[in-house]
């Protein structure tokens, strides 16, 4: 797993972002950075015009040209397919004549296979799976990443480098893809229903809306922050704020007594499930 540094320069090759919605643009935000370059420029395809909003970005209007998607791909080192997971099949389709030899796309759709692209695309045309999360929006996501059976090391690392401009990038096999989008990938909202119910909490203590929105979302901001800088395994944390006989004990007593264990292993078994059903349906 890699993290690139602020300081450090990022070079890649032209890139075509077909679907620059939520994630497709968390990518183009992160690829629009002083420190990244990108040779050949940037080109996306959006629903409907919006002139001025991506400036130094080729943009094409679906709305306006049917062949946006196409003319986009033209010539591009690597294409990121942006769209939902049951428009990948078909994009992948109406671009497959028109992508050079030696191409990489990107998929960042959940349940959709390597497998899937890869036989809608020519067999000159690489694949990799991608699952970014939406902390990529601020420069701190999570990305795991797989090969299909056509991409290289060069490809891989190709991936990887893109990713590196919104945050942190994982390597894994395909068959372990679906595993992870059930924690960073829906992890973020996780954490946000966390927080909703912590802020419901404090509102039934006599807090109002502001007040509750201060305490929960600083603690979570501070917590988080706090984590990341010391070093220490969250469970030493957790040690060091739960005072025996104290407060904190006791509260944590109830939440153990509610299993969380089993309750996260539930609903994380519920999320795989539903990839797996998804990639089944895409096939």
């Amino acid at each position: 797993m890699g993290r690139v540094t602020d300081a450090a320069e990022i070079a890649l090759p032209t890139i075509a972002i077909l679907g620059a919605g939520s994630m497709g643009g968390a990518i183009l935000q992160g690829l629009r950075q002083p420190r990244v370059t990108v040779d050949g420029g940037i080109r996306i395809t959006t629903r409907r015009a919006d002139p001025g909003r991506h400036p130094g970005v080729t943009a094409y209007a679906l709305e306006e040209d049917e062949s946006a998607n196409r003319r986009a791909v033209e010539g591009a080192a690597i294409v990121l397919l942006g769209v939902k997971p049951v428009g990948i099949a078909a994009l992948a389709e109406e671009i497959a004549g028109d992508l050079a030899p030696g191409t990489l796309v990107i998929s960042v759709a959940a349940g959709v296979t390597t497998a899937a692209i890869e036989r809608r695309l020519p067999d000159t045309v690489a694949v990799v799976r991608a699952m970014p999360n939406t902390p990529s929006t601020v420069g701190l996501g999570v990305t795991g990443i797989s090969a299909g059976s056509r991409a290289s090391a060069e490809h891989l690392q190709l991936a990887r480098t893109l990713f590196e401009t919104v945050g942190s990038v994982l390597d894994l096999s395909e068959d372990r893809i679906d595993a992870l989008s059930t924690i960073s990938g829906s992890g973020p909202a996780y954490v946000f229903y966390l927080i909703e119910q912590l802020q419901a909490a404090a509102r039934a203590r006599g807090f109002t809306d502001d007040e509750a929105a201060l305490l929960v979302q600083g603690t979570f901001r501070g917590a988080v922050e706090l984590l990341a800088s010391s070093g220490v395994a969250p469970e030493e944390l957790r040690r060091r704020v739960t005072s025996p006989n104290g407060t904190t004990e006791r509260a944590i007593a109830v939440l153990e007594r509610a299993d969380l264990a089993a309750v996260f292993d539930e609903a994380t078994a519920a999320a795989q499930a539903r990839a797996e059903e998804l990639a089944r349906d895409l096939a």
